[in-house]
C-alpha cells in the first residue's frame, strides 16, 4: 500500500516478494480496516443491471468475493492482481467458501482481457501503482463494454491522511535509509491530485468522469497495531533488514506516535480518499 517511486519491474518484484507476502500475512487485519470501502463498492457495483465485474488490484480477494456473494447466480466477478502470493491466497479463500469468483494473476496495464467483456470495473486501492496509468486505463476501457461503469477508490494526499504516514514520520530520525515519497510516482498517494486523475481518465477514453472526496471512519484492534506498522508500508519493509536494537527503538517510538489514534482497545482514524467514477462512452449512432 505504501510503496514509492518504483519502476514497473520493481513493482512486480515487490508485490511478488516481501510486500505481497506481508499483505497475505496481514489479510484479516487489512480486511477489517478496509471493510467500510468494501461495503461501499459492493452496494454500488451490485446495483442496477449488468453484472459481469472486474476487480482491479484485488489483492487477497475480499472485495471480489463480497461482490460474488451478493451477485450469486446473476453475475460473475473476476479479480486481477500482479501479485502471485496474493492471488494464491484469494483463490484459496474462494475454494474454501465455494465462491463463483475467479482470479487471475495479471498486470492490468497490458493483460489481454477479452475485449468489451465487462459491465463494471471496480478497484479498492488497486489503481495507484501503475507505472503508466494512461496505458492501464486505456486497456481497462477496451475490456469494458459500451456504457460500462468504472468505480475506483483511491487515497487522497499524504497530508490528508496523517494516520497513514505516522509510522514513517516517527521512524525517519532513526532510519536514515527510509525512502521518501515523490508526488505522482507509483504508490499509495499517486492519485492525490484530482486534476491529474481526471486527465488520466480523459486521455484513456473514459467519459462522465466524476471524482469526489470521500472521508471514511476506519478502525483496527489496538493489539494488531504493532504488527500492522512493522509488516506493512515503508517502515515495515525497511525493518526486515534492521538490527534488533534499532528495530526495538523504532517500534517503541512509532507505537508512541500512534497514541492519539488509540481509544482503549481500538485504533480509530479517518481515511481521506477519492471516489472515482467514469463510464465507457457510447458509440455515435450510425447515420441513415
Amino acid at each position: 500500500m505504501d510503496v514509492n517511486h518504483q519502476t514497473e519491474s520493481e513493482q512486480t518484484a515487490l508485490w511478488n516478494g516481501s510486500a505481497g507476502h506481508a499483505w497475505v500475512a496481514a489479510q484479516e487485519v487489512l480486511d477489517q480496516m478496509l471493510k467500510p470501502f468494501e461495503d461501499l463498492l459492493v452496494e454500488m457495483i451490485c446495483a442496477g443491471s449488468g453484472h459481469r465485474v472486474l476487480d482491479v488490484g484485488c489483492g487477497t480477494g475480499s472485495t471480489t468475493l463480497a461482490v460474488a456473494r451478493r451477485l450469486g447466480a446473476k453475475g460473475h466477478c473476476t479479480g486481477a492482481d500482479i501479485s502471485a502470493p496474493m492471488i494464491a491466497a484469494a483463490q484459496a479463500r474462494a475454494e474454501r467458501e465455494d465462491s463463483t469468483a475467479s482470479f487471475i494473476r495479471a498486470d492490468a496495464q497490458t493483460h489481454a482481457f477479452e475485449p468489451a467483456s465487462f459491465d463494471k470495473i471496480m478497484s479498492r486501492f488497486g489503481v495507484m501503482f501503475f507505472d503508466n496509468p494512461v496505458l492501464a486505463f486505456t486497456n481497462l476501457r477496451r475490456a469494458a463494454r459500451e456504457g460500462a461503469e468504472l468505480r475506483c477508490i483511491a487515497w487522497r494526499s499524504a497530508a490528508d491522511n496523517p494516520f497513514m504516514t505516522t509510522a514513517e514520520r516517527a521512524a525517519a530520525p532513526l532510519l536514515p535509509n527510509l525512502p521518501g515519497r515523490r508526488p505522482g510516482a507509483p504508490g499509495q498517494f499517486s492519485f492525490a491530485d484530482r486534476q491529474r486523475v481526471s486527465s488520466i481518465l480523459e486521455q484513456s477514453g473514459w467519459a462522465e468522469i466524476d471524482i469526489r472526496p470521500l472521508n471514511v471512519s476506519c478502525s483496527l484492534p489496538e493489539k494488531e497495531l504493532v504488527g500492522y506498522f512493522t509488516q506493512l508500508g515503508p517502515v515495515g519493509l525497511i525493518l526486515q533488514a534492521t538490527d534488533e536494537r534499532t528495530r526495538t527503538q523504532v517500534i517503541e517510538t512509532v507505537r508512541s506516535a500512534f497514541d492519539p489514534y488509540v481509544h482503549g482497545t481500538e485504533v480509530r482514524y479517518t481515511a481521506a480518499c477519492w471516489m472515482v467514477s467514469a463510464r465507457v462512452p457510447s458509440a455515435p449512432a450510425a447515420s441513415a
